[in-house]
C-alpha cells in the first residue's frame, strides 16, 4: 500500500504576488479576484483578509463593502501554477522521487520507500511544514493511504500535520465535507440539496440511484479516496534531472532480473555524469509496473560520487522492497541531486593513506533510515553548550581546533540540572551536594574557572558570571558542576548551583 502525502498552501496566490509586489504593505488585507463572465469572487485570500472575515467564494463586491482598503489583484493562473511547479521540483529534490503538482495550491507525493531519510513520517511532516514557514507560507500536510484521502484531509483540518495510519482510511474520512471529495460546485449543491453533509453519509448510500443522477463520477471519486481504485501520480520532472530508462517487451519481475537491469541503469547514468563532469548525492529509482502504478526507491549519498560498483551496492541492497505485482514495464533512474566532481588521483604506491575514508560506512547507515548522522565541531566561545556545533560527517575542518583550555567532561548535559550544595563562598568548591535525591560527598576538586557571559550575545549577559568545579565524590565518580554568579554580586547571578556534565 502506498503512503501519500498531500501539501496544502492556502496563501500560495497571494504570497507569490506579495514576493512580486514588495509595496503592498505588510499589515493590508490581500485577496486574489477571478472572473466567470460577469461574475467575480474570492479566489485566494490572505491571513489578513481571513482575519477580518473574508473567505475563498465571496463574492468580490461583498469583500470591497465589508473591508475598506481591501487590496484586490486579479487572478493569474498560469504564474500560479508556475510558482506552485517552482516548489515541486525543490520537494523532488528533497522528499521523493514521486512529486507531483495538484492545482491550484498543493503537491502531492508518494512517499513510500524515501521516509526514512527524513526520520520517518512524522519528523517528515514536521520538518516539511516547517520550511515552508520558514520561507513565510503557511502550510498543512497529511499523509495516508491515499491521494483522495490525503488531500481530502489537508484541507479539512486546522492542525498543521497529520499521519493516518495505514488501513485506517475509512474512520479517518467519515466526518470530512463533500468538497473534500473534489467534485464540481454545481454537484456539491445538488449533493446538500439531497440532504448529504459528510463522506461517510454519501459512503453508505446505494451507488445506483447516485450513478443514475450523477453519473459515474461519484462513485469513482469514493473509491479513489478509500484506496478501491488506484490514482496514479505522474511525477513532475525538469530538463536540468539526469535520467536514464529502460523499457521491456516482457515485463520483469523477479529480483535477479531487477538487480541485472538495474547494474546497466547505473553504467548508464554514470556515463552522463561524467560527461558533465558532475556527481550524484541522491538517485531515484522508478519502477512502473503493468497495472499502471509506481514505485519508487531513493538512495543518498554523503559525497558526491559516479562509482558504478558502490551506486549499484547502495541500490541493490534495497531491491527487496520492490513489489513487482502483475510485472515491470519499465525502469527509471533518475539523478535528482547532483555536485561537481572532478576526476582526481586516490591511491598511489609512492604514498601511504593518511586516513580513513568512513564515507560508504555513511551511505548505508543513511539508506537503511538512520536519520541524524553527524559529527562535533568545536565553536570559538567560552560558554560551554555554544562551543559545540553538529556538522555533516563529511564537512571538511575549515581549520576547525579545541581550544587548549581546562578539560571538558566527556557528556554535557542539553540541560543543566539544578542541585543542593554546601559550600563556603565565594570561591571555595562544594563540600557536598544533592542530585536526583541522593547526597554525594566531595573528596577532591579543582576550580574555580570563571566564564563570563557573552555580552554580544544578549543584553542580559553583560555581568553574567560561572564558576565551575571539578569535582570526585566518594565513588569515584567526577561531575562538573557551577554556581550562577562570583559569589558576592547578586547582579552576576542567582548563586544557585548546577550540575552539567559529568567526566569517564
Amino acid at each position: 500500500m502506498p503512503r501519500v502525502v498531500s501539501v496544502f498552501l492556502p496563501t500560495l496566490a497571494t504570497d507569490r504576488i506579495r514576493r512580486a509586489d514588495p509595496c503592498i504593505p505588510a499589515e493590508s488585507p490581500l485577496v486574489v479576484v477571478a472572473r466567470s463572465g460577469s461574475k467575480r469572487w474570492l479566489s485566494a485570500v490572505d491571513q489578513n483578509a481571513a482575519m477580518v472575515g473574508l473567505h475563498v467564494g465571496m463574492a468580490a463586491a461583498k469583500a470591497q463593502a465589508l473591508v475598506q482598503g481591501l487590496h484586490m489583484v486579479d487572478a493569474d493562473p498560469a504564474a500560479d501554477l508556475a510558482a506552485l511547479e517552482r516548489l515541486t521540483i525543490w520537494a523532488l529534490s528533497q522528499y521523493s522521487p514521486v512529486v507531483a503538482t495538484d492545482p491550484p495550491d498543493g503537491i502531492v507525493m508518494d512517499t513510500e520507500g524515501a521516509d526514512h531519510l527524513q526520520g520517518g513520517e512524522e519528523l517528515m511532516l514536521s520538518g516539511l511544514v516547517n520550511r515552508f514557514r520558514a520561507r513565510g507560507l503557511p502550510a498543512r500536510a497529511v499523509i495516508a493511504d491515499t491521494w483522495g484521502a490525503a488531500f481530502g484531509l489537508a484541507r479539512s483540518m486546522t492542525a498543521e500535520t497529520k499521519v493516518i495510519p495505514a488501513g485506517k482510511t475509512a474512520d479517518a474520512v467519515a466526518q470530512l465535507p463533500l468538497s473534500s471529495l473534489r467534485f464540481s460546485a454545481e454537484t456539491i449543491v445538488s449533493l446538500r440539496t439531497l440532504g448529504f453533509k459528510t463522506v461517510g453519509e454519501l459512503a453508505a448510500t446505494p451507488r445506483a440511484p447516485l450513478a443514475l443522477r450523477f453519473g459515474p463520477e461519484i462513485g469513482r471519486r469514493l473509491d479513489q479516496m478509500f484506496g478501491r481504485v488506484a490514482e496514479p501520480i505522474d511525477p513532475i520532472r525538469c530538463p536540468e534531472i539526469i535520467e536514464v530508462h529502460r523499457a521491456f517487451a516482457e515485463p520483469i519481475g523477479t529480483a535477479e532480473t531487477i538487480a541485472k537491469y538495474v547494474s546497466r541503469l547505473v553504467a548508464a547514468l554514470c556515463l552522463e555524469l561524467q560527461a558533465k563532469g558532475l556527481g550524484v548525492r541522491r538517485t531515484d529509482l522508478i519502477v512502473h509496473r503493468v497495472d499502471n502504478t509506481i514505485q519508487a526507491l531513493r538512495a543518498g549519498t554523503a559525497k558526491p560520487v559516479r562509482d558504478v560498483a558502490w551506486l549499484t551496492k547502495i541500490l541493490h541492497d534495497r531491491i527487496e522492497k520492490i513489489d513487482p505485482g502483475f510485472g515491470i514495464e519499465k525502469l527509471s533512474l533518475a539523478a535528482t541531486m547532483v555536485e561537481p566532481l572532478n576526476d582526481r588521483q586516490i591511491v598511489s604506491s609512492l604514498v601511504e593513506a593518511t586516513g580513513i575514508d568512513i564515507t560508504s560506512l555513511i551511505d548505508v547507515l543513511g539508506n537503511r533510515g538512520t536519520h541524524r548522522i553527524y559529527r562535533q565541531a568545536p565553536v570559538a566561545s567560552d560558554v560551554p553548550e555554544r562551543s559545540v556545533q553538529r556538522i555533516s560527517p563529511v564537512a571538511d575542518e575549515d581549520g576547525r581546533t579545541w581550544p587548549l583550555t581546562w578539560p571538558r567532561p566527556v557528556r554535557l548535559m542539553d540541560r543543566p540540572e539544578l542541585i543542593e550544595v554546601i559550600a563556603l563562598l565565594p570561591d571555595h568548591p562544594p563540600v557536598s551536594f544533592v542530585w536526583r535525591g541522593k547526597r554525594r560527598r566531595v573528596k577532591r576538586a579543582d576550580g574555580p574557572e570563571r566564564i563570563f557571559g557573552e555580552w554580544w550575545q544578549r543584553t542580559s549577559e553583560w555581568t553574567a558570571v560561572r564558576d565551575y568545579f571539578t569535582v570526585e565524590d566518594e565513588a569515584g565518580e567526577r561531575y562538573w558542576i557551577y554556581r550562577s554568579g562570583d559569589g558576592v554580586d547578586p547582579q552576576t547571578g542567582s548563586h544557585r548551583w548546577f550540575i552539567h556534565g559529568m567526566f569517564a
